[in-house]
């Protein structure tokens, strides 16, 4: 997973703060990082695909709402995403716990 190229992606498609950003492309590095979309779904995680996912959220989520309903989804279908989740923003003017 690309860190930068995802993070340019995210703001092109979405927007968000830069701590929703920073967060929610950790929290993909980390679920590319861990193996286990490659073993539940038969293919790594791409930029492309993550902001696919992401657009099928509802129209007015934000986009840490838009990861958490995604991994969500993926929790439902498969189990063991909720640890992929973003929770908590650091260094943003709105930090605090995350839906």
């Amino acid at each position: 997973m690309d860190s930068k190229r995802l993070d340019a992606a995210l703001a092109a498609e979405f927007g968000g703060t830069r701590a929703e950003r920073r967060a929610v492309v950790r929290a993909a590095r980390d679920l590319a990082d861990s193996g286990k979309p490659s073993r539940d779904r038969g293919h790594a995680l791409t930029v492309p695909g993550v902001v696919s996912h992401l657009s099928d959220a509802p129209d007015d989520a934000s986009l840490v709402d838009r990861w958490n309903w995604w991994m969500g989804a993926l929790d439902t279908a498969y189990g063991g995403y909720d640890y992929f989740t973003v929770r908590f923003l650091e260094g943003d003017e709105e930090a605090g716990l995350r839906r």
